[in-house]
């Protein structure tokens, strides 16, 4: 884990912004269009140095393919008290025991919207396994979540575990109206607390990777 948090510590503002680091991907392994393969084919190309691939609540993908330049990682769906979250795990371990129960059971828990939104995943013990397995919990988008207090919110978080706040995040499709907080919020509150990973990535769901 520890690893893992100095590796993107080193990633600057700089690295999300000018395409050399993205490390909010989708496949068609849960909701995106695009080959798993050819996504990271196509990052290399383009000159990116880090990605991660974080499918909706699946490792399968990260099962079939590994690549220098490719970080493990997942976006699992959960409910937090009232607020339904999405937190991003890096760097973990695909078979580790303790991750296994967290995972989706079938496709659709990876793509359906409506199906994710019953997750009953227990974020604390969420996090305690992806600590377990290696990794590194990050809190995705989080200017989307209706918290009264997103402060409140990152700081509950971070007693149970938390260790970053997706940061450097364009807001794309529907996100760029459905948001509860600015994007300058999620800064402040990143700088507030320097212990805390800043990630950043473009939620990419496309078939063409770069768009």
């Amino acid at each position: 884990m520890k690893n893992i948090k100095d590796l993107l510590k080193k990633i600057t503002k700089d690295d999300y912004q000018n395409k050399l680091v993205n490390l909010h991907i989708h496949t068609a392994y849960s909701d995106g269009e695009g080959d798993f393969k050819q996504i990271i084919d196509a990052a290399k190309e383009q000159g990116y140095k880090l990605i991660a691939i974080t499918d909706h609540n699946t490792l399968e993908g990260h099962k079939v393919y590994q690549d220098d330049i490719l970080l493990t990682g997942a976006e699992f769906d959960c409910w937090y008290g009232y607020v339904f979250i999405h937190l991003l795990a890096y760097g973990v371990d695909i078979n580790n025991e303790k991750l296994q129960p967290f995972l989706a059971k079938t496709k659709k828990e990876t793509e359906g919207a409506l199906i994710r939104l019953f997750s009953k995943r227990n974020v604390k013990k969420l996090i305690e396994a992806i600590h377990d397995s290696g990794g590194i919990a990050v809190l995705a988008h989080p200017a989307c979540y209706w918290a009264l207090s997103l402060e409140g919110l990152v700081k509950s978080l971070m007693k149970i575990g938390l260790d970053g706040i997706e940061t450097y995040y364009p807001y794309p499709r529907f996100r760029r109206v459905v948001k509860f907080h600015s994007a300058n919020d999620v800064l402040k509150i990143a700088d507030k607390y320097p212990e805390l990973v800043k990630t950043g990535g473009d939620d990419f769901h496309g078939r063409v990777f770069p768009e």
